[in-house]
């Protein structure tokens, strides 16, 4: 079932990232970690959906989606940049096979961050974020997605990985890349969950680190 919702509130995150709430439909429930289909309420592009994760949670009297822009690909999100409040998205119903099954490390890339947003505000509000573990990816620190609420929620358990520069930021590694010796360098219990999502070739090299170092196939929680 789709809904076409109006546009209550969009900001900028980052250069390239916008955060968008929408009016949330009476009944409508989702998981922390699951997506849906967008599409844009403009002609020509309401058949034009791309998967976007609810930043938002299920007690919000919002929907939230946290959203990277790329003008260059001439696509959705182009358009999505280029909305107001008052303009409308088109969503389908919750999917989505990144949940939450215990404390772990959370690696992520980029945009890769969305899904665990909802997963990380949830366990602060209930007061159980434990020993979560974020080791996040970006390629320079204007890039980092929500750092200073990451730090509030995270801590010294916040990690920040900076690909393309010398940062200088806190919560930062100089050498940037996230890798098999980098995980045996900072990851001591490799029997935990581990959380991964970034774009593909992120995705494929650190889930084949893990195994090698001996995280079992299935504590690694992925969209499949």
């Amino acid at each position: 079932m789709s809904h076409t919702l109006e546009i209550q509130d969009i900001r900028a995150v980052t250069h390239d990232v916008r955060q968008i709430r929408l009016e949330k439909p009476e009944g409508y429930t989702f998981t922390p970690g699951q997506a849906t289909e967008v599409a844009v309420d403009r002609e020509g592009w309401t058949d034009e959906k791309r998967p976007f994760t609810f930043t938002s949670l299920d007690t919000d009297p919002w929907l939230e989606f946290v959203i990277k822009i790329y003008p260059e690909h001439r696509g959705v999100t182009e358009q999505v940049g280029q909305l107001s409040t008052g303009d409308s998205l088109i969503i389908g119903d919750p999917w989505g096979t990144i949940q939450y099954r215990g404390e772990g490390v959370f690696l992520a890339g980029g945009a890769g961050v969305t899904p665990f947003i909802a997963i990380l505000r949830d366990l602060h509000r209930k007061g159980e974020i434990g020993n979560n573990q974020l080791l996040f990816s970006n390629k320079t620190e204007r890039d980092i997605i929500l750092k200073e609420e990451f730090e509030k929620i995270l801590g010294d358990q916040f990690i920040n990985v900076i690909t393309q520069e010398k940062p200088t930021g806190d919560h930062i590694f100089l050498d940037g890349v996230i890798d098999k010796a980098f995980l045996k360098a900072h990851i001591k219990d490799f029997g935990q969950a581990f959380y991964v999502c970034g774009p593909d070739p992120f995705n494929k090299s650190i889930m084949a680190a893990l195994e090698e170092l001996g995280a079992s196939p299935d504590a690694l929680i992925f969209e499949k």
